[in-house]
């Protein structure tokens, strides 16, 4: 069977790419045959790595400073990315941070602020930057990293923090009935809880317990172990889940609760959580097929 996750001579740019869900999409991309560039923003290390585990595996990728919630820089990120690796096709907005939880007596304007810049209003920018170029050539997949607190609200101190993660939906379903007619897909997905740095850095040790509690599993996911990568890929390539159904899928969110598998052609793996699930895709993008 043929590899349903081919992207074999696209260009792919993924934001926040230094660690966790973002390294794990551009692994996969590069491993399915994509060119990367591999945003950061303070991580260089942590991107230099990503980097060097692409091109050992034979991959192409570079590493790329920016602050993607200013838009100077997400031009030049772009610039560079055309430029060495050439047009974009696939666009992966993952970066995206809590910064601190804050319950609404004490979260100021300023954090407020910043928060919506980093997840909401750079997924506008890079967006915007790419939107030209996939238009022109009536070709792109467009994936917005949310997350299930983009429905739930969240645990305590976090309201703005999921009210960007919302409104990330909200932008992909627009987005996508704007593009749809030039051919270009734009797809959210929203993971549950997920062991990266995020949860070491803002989850108490009680609230992990509580979000394990809450998992018919019994257990947090992972970014290798439920295969978010190829995931991430599969929607670049047109088709999220199963290589039996070629997809030209498009405004959907998909929601994932914990670890999963999908199959990548060598067999037929299980899926391990019932909840994974797309919510409401208004359209399918005309003119493409399921390698664009």
């Amino acid at each position: 069977m043929s590899n349903p996750f081919d992207v074999t001579g696209k260009v792919a740019l993924v934001t926040g790419a230094s660690s966790g869900i973002g390294r794990a999409a551009a692994r996969a991309l590069a491993a399915n045959g994509a060119r990367v560039a591999v945003n950061f923003h303070r991580n260089e290390d942590g991107a230099e790595a990503t980097c060097a585990e692409i091109v050992a595996a034979g991959g192409a990728a570079i590493a790329v400073k920016a602050d993607v919630a200013q838009a100077s820089e997400v031009q030049a990120l772009v610039e560079r990315t055309v430029n060495e690796l050439g047009p974009i096709d696939i666009l992966v907005n993952n970066a995206g941070s809590l910064i601190e939880r804050l319950r609404i007596l004490e979260l100021t304007e300023e954090r407020w602020d910043e928060v919506i810049d980093l997840n909401l209003k750079s997924a506008f920018l890079c967006c915007r930057a790419v939107a030209a170029s996939m238009m022109e050539r009536k070709t792109g997949a467009i994936v917005n990293v949310s997350s299930i607190a983009g429905r739930t609200g969240g645990a305590l101190g976090s309201i703005h923090y999921s009210t960007a993660k919302g409104g990330l939906i909200t932008f992909t379903k627009g987005l996508a009935k704007e593009l749809s007619p030039f051919g270009v897909r734009v797809n959210a997905i929203s993971p549950g809880v997920i062991d990266t740095r995020y949860h070491e850095t803002f989850s108490t040790p009680e609230v992990m317990k509580s979000y394990v509690a809450a998992i018919p599993l019994g257990r947090v996911g992972t970014p290798s172990g439920g295969r978010h990568g190829d995931l991430l890929s599969g929607f670049g390539c047109g088709q999220p889940i199963s290589p039996a159904k070629p997809s030209r899928l498009t405004a959907a969110c998909l929601w994932i609760d914990v670890d999963f598998e999908v199959s990548t052609g060598s067999g037929s793996d299980r899926v391990t959580r019932t909840h994974i699930s797309t919510e409401d895709p208004v359209a399918t993008a005309p003119g493409t097929d399921s390698n664009s």
